[in-house]
């Protein structure tokens, strides 16, 4: 079996680290799929789902948002600014969250509040869709 080792780190906590299978990361390009022995690479994170596959077999997702993953010698290292678990959303919260980027985006705002609302919207819409989906999380 196969196997690299993952590390994904947030702002204020280690959201992860063990041997994996595999990894599937959201890049601006689309997913980017990272088996062990890959090419030595630096690749943009996007908000989204990060699903990993532990050397047990075990899929499990993570909410993160934008940050970037380094893959060197067999291990890959994942920054962002935040990661969650899909069970620990605030669903309500997240809806919110929706509503208040939509408003924003309605109104009239510069380039730079234009480009964070479409963030915060991005992110609150993956959060949701995340919380509802019946996969299986770490």
């Amino acid at each position: 079996m196969n196997t690299f080792f993952l590390k994904i780190i947030c702002s204020d906590k280690v959201f992860f680290e063990g041997r994996c299978q595999n990894v599937i990361l959201p890049t601006p390009d689309g997913q980017k799929g990272v088996l062990a022995h890959h090419e030595n690479m630096v690749v943009a994170v996007e908000i989204g789902e990060l699903r990993f596959q532990t050397k047990e077999g075990e899929w499990n997702t993570a909410v993160v948002s934008k940050g970037f993953a380094e893959i060197i010698n067999n291990r890959v290292s994942v920054l962002v600014n935040a990661a969650e678990r899909p069970e620990d959303i605030d669903v309500l919260r997240a809806r919110e969250a929706k509503e208040r980027a939509q408003e924003r985006l309605r109104q009239k705002q510069s380039i730079q509040e234009y480009y964070l609302s479409q963030a915060s919207l991005a992110r609150a819409m993956t959060r949701l869709r995340a919380s509802k989906s019946g996969k299986k999380y770490i």
